[in-house]
């Protein structure tokens, strides 16, 4: 199996990126986390918010998953579809995913008028994944199995060919461990689970 050819890849950024655009007096913050989860989203708009309590406007979109079908576009006060679409525009046209924009507003007393939220949101997306880097990550997914101790060299040589990582292990008697696979080569990793004498698969 040629691993290039696997369909288990998608794009996102690296790390947090953070910067300042402004705009006739109005502060746009704007700030990129890596996420894998609704739960780590919750977390960095709850920091968010309390860091800048005070700020009027708090416009975000994020995507997750490889399809990218999990996804929010938020607005937060401003006219609808003027900040949380641009800035799920700008990670949509990087085709990017398990991410979140966060674009925090501070009015500057001048009104930019729609068209001009419009591109202020999306600049500062766009700056908060150009001052990011890109990278290529893969769709991981986990087996928990269970063996007896003489099967341990087959189990070891498994893991070196098929690069697997090991998450957890307790060696005894009774073997088990947790391992994490690149999601591409599932059907082949269980059907070689599955040859060697005593071993069990248990999730």
């Amino acid at each position: 199996m040629n691993l290039e050819d696997l369909d288990d890849t998608y794009l996102t950024i690296k790390r947090p990126s953070e910067g300042l655009y402004k705009d006739r007096s109005s502060k746009f913050f704007y700030f990129a986390f890596p996420v894998r989860s609704e739960e780590e989203i919750k977390d960095h708009l709850a920091e968010l918010r309390k860091t800048y309590y005070d700020a009027r406007h708090h416009c975000y979109a994020y995507v997750l998953g490889k399809e990218a079908t999990t996804f929010r576009a938020v607005d937060d006060g401003e006219p609808n579809h003027s900040a949380g679409d641009p800035i799920l525009g700008q990670i949509r046209s990087n085709n990017l995913t398990n991410i979140l924009i966060v674009v925090v507003r501070y009015f500057g007393g001048t009104k930019l008028g729609m068209s001009g939220l419009i591109q202020a949101y999306k600049t500062s997306a766009a700056l908060a994944i150009e001052e990011n880097e890109i990278i290529e990550e893969q769709v991981l997914s986990s087996v928990k199995i269970k063996f007896s101790y003489p099967a341990m060299n087959e189990v070891m040589k498994l893991v070196k060919t098929h690069e697997l990582e090991i998450i957890h292990q307790e060696l005894m008697l009774d073997c088990k461990m947790s391992l994490e696979y690149r999601k591409g080569i599932e059907e082949q990793l269980l059907e070689s689970l599955e040859e060697i004498e005593s071993l069990e698969i248990i999730s």
